[in-house]
């Protein structure tokens, strides 16, 4: 007697394993597929840029042409880095740190007794993982 329920529920434990496998095998796969379609992984994937530790800080007040920096994480490659001030381009230094880059430069002589925005923008070669951020500083008479 005690052999047929021992044999169903031998038949129910195999079931359930042989869907599990199923599942994954069938769906283990979500969004890796290369091709544009939808889908989170291949090569279309991407973390978006983190821009952070601002220096000198938002809203300090400093001195015309001071240095600035900060740090850029999840940047593929320095040159995909712009920076602007008050729509003017600064050149900046990249230094590889390995899993960041440290980004300085200075603050254009010609700024004077004056607030601005050192705008950080990140253009990758896939639109979906640009990225933007910045901050404030008061720049001094001099």
């Amino acid at each position: 007697m005690k052999t047929p329920r021992l044999l169903a529920i031998f038949f129910m434990a195999s079931c359930f394993n042989v869907s599990a496998i199923y599942a994954a095998e069938h769906h283990s796969g979500h969004g890796a597929s290369s091709s544009g379609g939808g889908g989170g992984g291949g090569e279309n994937a991407c973390l978006k840029p983190q821009l952070t530790k601002f220096m000198p800080a938002n809203l300090v007040t400093v001195a015309p042409g001071s240095a600035f920096s900060f740090l850029a994480f999840n940047v593929s490659k320095p040159e995909y880095i712009e920076v602007t001030v008050k729509t003017i381009p600064v050149d900046v230094a990249t230094e590889n740190k390995d899993s960041f880059y440290l980004v300085t430069g200075k603050l254009p002589a010609e700024l004077v007794n004056t607030t601005a925005r050192i705008n950080i923008k990140v253009n990758a070669k896939n639109p979906k993982c640009n990225g933007e951020n910045g901050w404030l500083v008061k720049i001094a008479e001099q």
